[in-house]
């Protein structure tokens, strides 16, 4: 199994922080950003290889972190444009090769992490993706990521990218386990009319239309999706003790 972190983007609303540096080297609590991503990679032995896509200031992380990180072996993949995360994903294909992969952004901190009970449920039940999400009872953060309907068996029936009015607490994650047949479904993903790119949730959905089993894992104690700078500020001075201003 390899590891698919996507880090090729900007962050545009990270403002001057991001004019000399990709958004995901910056800090937080004395640890690089991408570190979060990393470290939960490389804590599984089923790992065998993390994937890095790259794109803005893409040099600074490659010097940075060179062909290993804690025993595991990274490469990278260069985007030229950013066009998205599913195009991000895209870039990566060659390097998937077809094996199954466990997805992470580079933007994202997750603490108290339980990727390995993830893993299990992924293996145990032959599922074509597991979800991971964060129970988030302020209805307006879920705004940020995307929302889950499901069923009793968590069982995902639908994906919504940004939600304007979040119908239940799932905050969705980039924290997901695919099969590496989800390349089938880049071409059937339709292109978001208002953000002009392909959106994860969209790729999702045309696995579960086609007939295959998604499910949900609450993946972590603490997450957050680092994307501004009021975020980056907040997240360095009060989180995960208050993060209730973001």
């Amino acid at each position: 199994m390899k590891a698919l972190i996507l880090a090729g983007g900007r962050g545009k609303r990270m403002e001057d922080l991001s004019d000399h540096e990709n958004k995901c080297m910056l800090t937080i609590h004395g640890k690089r950003l991408i570190e979060y991503s990393l470290e939960n990679a490389a804590r599984m032995e089923e790992i065998g290889e993390v994937v890095i896509v790259v794109g803005y200031r893409a040099e600074s992380i490659i010097n940075t972190f060179g062909t290993s990180y804690k025993g595991k072996r990274v490469s990278y993949v260069i985007q030229k444009e950013q066009r998205g995360l599913v195009h991000a994903m895209e870039c990566a294909r060659g390097c998937i090769d077809a094996e199954d992969f466990f997805l992470f952004l580079a933007d994202e901190v997750i603490l108290g992490g339980r990727h390995r009970a993830m893993l299990d449920l992924f293996q145990r039940e032959k599922l074509f993706c597991v979800c991971g999400v964060f129970p988030q009872p302020d209805l307006n953060m879920i705004s940020r990521t995307y929302s889950l309907i499901c069923g009793p068996d968590e069982r995902i029936y639908r994906l919504i990218e940004k939600p304007r009015k979040p119908f239940n607490p799932l905050m969705g994650t980039g924290n997901i386990l695919f099969r590496g047949s989800i390349f089938d479904y880049l071409e059937l993903t339709p292109i978001n009319p208002s953000r002009g790119e392909k959106e994860l949730p969209d790729l999702i959905q045309c696995a579960i239309d086609d007939g295959e089993i998604v499910k949900l894992f609450e993946v972590c104690e603490h997450y957050i999706n680092v994307n501004s700078t009021k975020e980056w500020r907040m997240v360095e001075n009060h989180w995960p003790t208050d993060i209730s201003n973001l």
